[in-house]
């Protein structure tokens, strides 16, 4: 790509929940959109340690976008809490996030699946709030998943609410590689 690096005077936060689909593809699409204008954007997924194809389609802009994957899900199918181990995963995630603030490598930082992760308790709700309390005013902060706490949506500039009307797992669809990982 040829494009001329910026930065962002002013930045805001946003927050992508509800139970519909589209959370993580919004906060990629924005990414996207902002690699198109100069930005640059990290990506910390949360319960993600799946190769998902979102991570092979963003090879393709990694001059722009980076991303990075901490912390897995599988105490979720197995009805467990997560372990001590995931949850120091999770908050090296939130620390890389705080260390970036202090940096100018990146402009717009997305937290992929924080929001759910709170909700299973491999991260305090505080930290996350600490961790978005530290956002300096030139970065843009993106946090996705079900289950957004109140305390959070009070902090942020923009929330969208994902809704389920009707969906094809209904019908016993199960997960499609290119559409849902």
């Amino acid at each position: 790509m040829n494009i001329e690096r910026k930065h962002l005077d002013k930045g805001y936060i946003q927050i992508y929940t509800g139970n519909g689909k589209g959370k993580t593809t919004a906060a990629i699409g924005q990414a996207i959109r902002a690699a198109g204008a100069g930005y640059r954007s990290l990506i910390i997924q949360f319960m993600k340690e799946y190769p998902y194809s979102e991570l092979n389609a963003l090879e393709y802009f990694k001059e722009f976008i980076s991303i990075e994957q901490y912390c897995g899900d599988e105490f979720v199918y197995k009805k467990e809490l997560p372990s001590d181990e995931e949850k120091n995963k999770a908050i090296s995630a939130l620390q890389k996030v705080k260390d970036e603030f202090a940096k100018s490598n990146f402009d717009i930082i997305i937290l992929d699946e924080v929001l759910v992760s709170i909700y299973f308790r491999l991260i305090e709700l505080q930290d996350v709030i600490d961790t978005v309390k530290s956002k300096p005013s030139n970065k843009e902060l993106i946090l996705t998943g079900r289950y957004c706490p109140q305390e959070l949506i009070d902090l942020a500039d923009l929330v969208t609410e994902m809704k389920e009307v009707k969906h094809y797992y209904q019908k016993g669809v199960t997960s499609r590689k290119g559409f849902e990982s």
